[in-house]
């Protein structure tokens, strides 16, 4: 029995990856990769099949001399055939794409671990028909606010009720492994596009209106991406990165941020309690 090469055996799926979305990060890019994996296969079969028939049609009825080539005026079950049989694979494929397409929209609960990083403090959670939540309406929300050229990430934890104070991040987004985090997309300024290609496919953030997505990773590491859409002079320099950590280690990273948000927001405090006070020439008229 013949076996296959193992030079071969590993340049089959390395051929194939480079034609297929990245995946492995997510369970919702993990469907995206499998249905265009069906969908690839299924079109490269028939390619095959095609192009096979093709090459024995010139063969068969290649020119030869004194033959006299028929006249065939058509054929109504082959064309028939053939109607029906692209019929059946369009609708099997549709089916399917809507079969797959909970897992893509809809995202899952959380793992027991992260199950404590999701609860209802905070901003209430809703859903709608563009915002998703898993099945227990429980999720991480992080809003991602895209700027010329970086990208901000604004966590749970306001101190105040108009959100004011609240953890961020710029270029890296730090979130717990076995969570599902939710994304609130939006933009400040033009149109760019949030995109991790292996957590998942590609998201506008438009000025004025909210995109939403999801993701969960399950162990820890960093994913990376950027902007996708052409937004400026500095489009190129605009990369963004998903860092998954433990829990714990999650929330002694949000706990530092916020206190040197709050390490910052006293000494701006008294900064301007000192400019306040300057008289004479050193005087800061305040308005």
């Amino acid at each position: 029995m013949n076996r296959i090469p193992p030079a071969l055996g590993h340049l089959i799926p390395t051929t194939l990856a480079f034609f297929t979305p990245q995946s492995g990060g997510s369970p919702n890019a993990n469907s995206i990769d499998s249905l265009y994996k069906v969908v690839l296969y299924v079109a490269l079969v028939i390619f095959v099949l095609v192009e096979a028939a093709l090459a024995y049609a010139l063969w068969r009825f290649r020119a030869r001399k004194g033959a006299v080539a028929a006249q065939i005026r058509g054929n109504t079950r082959l064309e028939i055939g053939w109607t029906l049989g692209a019929a059946v694979i369009l609708l099997a494929l549709a089916i399917l794409t809507f079969v797959k397409l909970g897992s893509i929209q809809d995202p899952v609960n959380s793992g027991p671990e992260g199950a404590n990083l999701t609860s209802d403090s905070g901003a209430p959670l809703y859903a709608s028909a563009d915002r998703k939540l898993p099945p227990n309406g429980k999720s991480l929300e992080i809003k991602v606010v895209g700027r010329q050229f970086v990208w901000e990430y604004v966590y749970p934890g306001a101190n105040e009720p108009d959100g004011l104070g609240a953890p961020y991040s710029y270029e890296q987004m730090v979130v717990p492994t076995d969570t599902t985090v939710t994304l609130d997309i939006v933009s400040a300024d033009v149109v760019h596009s949030w995109w991790i290609p292996q957590l998942g496919g590609k998201f506008q953030a438009v000025p004025g209106y909210h995109n939403y997505t999801w993701f969960k990773i399950e162990k820890p590491g960093v994913y990376r991406g950027q902007c996708a859409l052409i937004c400026g002079r500095g489009h190129a320099r605009m990369i963004a990165s998903v860092k998954a950590v433990p829990p714990a280690q999650f929330e002694a990273w949000l706990a530092n941020q916020k206190q040197l948000i709050a390490e910052a927001n006293a000494a701006a405090q008294a900064s301007r309690a000192k400019l306040k006070g300057q008289i004479g020439a050193g005087q800061v008229e305040n308005p």
